[in-house]
């Protein structure tokens, strides 16, 4: 059997659960100098759907990795913004960006 509570344990498991797919990365990638509404970062990001942007940016609060704050103005309004665990991020993604530009024209063979 399996330890299950040591696999949940694993730092690099959790970190990768946060921030492991697609969008996450890129989502922090572009709030990375200020605080923005819902259209911005849907702006910034044309090919993803705003239905999966919703779902990540639910996902990425929960995860301490923004912040969502609603204006009591009208119409109404509400930003998103990186937490200090989000903005952690940036330097790693950054070298994640370096090592990528490094291999870039490498052909991996199979």
């Amino acid at each position: 059997m399996k330890n299950e509570t040591a696999e949940h344990s694993c730092p690099l498991t959790k970190a990768m659960a946060n921030i492991g797919n697609k969008w996450k990365p890129i989502i922090v990638c572009v709030m990375h100098e200020r605080n923005l509404r819902f259209g911005e970062i849907a702006a910034r990001i044309p090919v993803i759907s705003r239905k999966v942007l919703t779902d990540q940016l639910k996902e990425m609060e929960l995860d301490g990795l923004l912040t969502r704050q609603e204006f009591k103005e009208i119409p109404p309004r509400v930003e998103y913004g990186l937490t200090e665990k989000g903005k952690a991020l940036l330097p790693i993604l950054k070298l994640l960006q370096e090592w990528e530009t490094k291999f870039i024209n490498q052909v991996s063979v199979v």
